[in-house]
């Protein structure tokens, strides 16, 4: 059997976010980047499934990525985790892309592969759209589940069933034949933490790239025209001194701005 599982080297959520020069995207320089936290989900789900089936299951596991040459850190941060092989799709300009052109990049690489199921997580966390997952799957001809929460595999491998979340507390349970692909939600499961072998085993291994440019045109469907932060909705005002006298200025501001004697 043979799983694909989509990563994506988010930024942290903490990080200082400025606007690039063009005004359409933020600035990348200077931002530390994660393993998309979703993106650690559908890597032990797909690492679960092959320690169900066990030894005489041959799961092989690929962890696939698309961006600049630093998104190797993040792929072997998810390989850490069990998977076999790791791939980047070397393509700069990966984040500020549309989901669509994140779709057909990994299509195109996918679509030779033979792969019996793909999993990724049910969003980015810095985008938080949802999509890239679902258009993969049109690309790809194949059936999908979102929001996934509960997976499980037939005995003759050729189809899984899904519980999915819906909105409201809902669930619905959906039952897919393989090859399919399925977005993880959060709480599926409890991603593990590397083991050292396997850190050690992909330390000083080589991620094989395929330029982005080799795997075809890109489709899109949007352009960003621009990104900018919230205007600030209020003032804020900072009180300095000693403990007591930030006491009795913050007593006395209150009474002052309700009236209160």
């Amino acid at each position: 059997m043979k799983i694909m599982v989509c990563v994506k080297a988010a930024p942290l959520p903490e990080s200082n976010f400025r606007i690039n020069s063009a005004g359409d995207f933020y600035e990348e320089a200077g931002l530390a980047f994660q393993v998309n936290e979703y993106d650690l989900y559908a890597m032990e789900e797909a690492v679960r499934i092959r320690e169900r089936l066990g030894p005489l299951g041959k799961v092989e596991i690929t962890v696939v990525s698309a961006g600049p040459a630093r998104v190797e850190a993040q792929l072997k941060k998810a390989m850490g985790l069990g998977a076999d092989h790791g791939v980047r799709i070397d393509d700069p300009e990966a984040s500020p892309r549309d989901a669509l052109a994140l779709a057909s990049l990994l299509a195109a690489w996918a679509k030779d592969k033979n792969f019996d199921l793909i999993l990724c997580g049910v969003m980015s966390q810095d985008l938080q759209r949802g999509q890239v997952g679902p258009m993969l799957a049109e690309r790809l001809s194949l059936p999908c589940a979102t929001a996934v929460i509960s997976l499980e595999l037939s005995a003759d491998r050729k189809k899984i069933t899904c519980e999915r979340e819906l909105e409201a507390g809902e669930r619905e349970r959906v039952e897919l034949p393989l090859p399919a692909l399925v977005t993880i939600q959060s709480g599926i499961n409890l991603p593990r933490y590397a083991s050292l072998s396997n850190v050690l085993r992909v330390k000083g291994m080589k991620i094989p790239s395929v330029p982005a440019a080799a795997l075809g045109p890109v489709m899109a469907s949007e352009r960003m025209v621009r990104a900018y932060l919230p205007e600030p909705a209020g003032n804020c005002e900072f009180l300095e001194g000693d403990p007591a006298a930030i006491a009795d200025r913050l007593i006395e501001e209150i009474r002052t701005r309700v009236h209160v004697r």
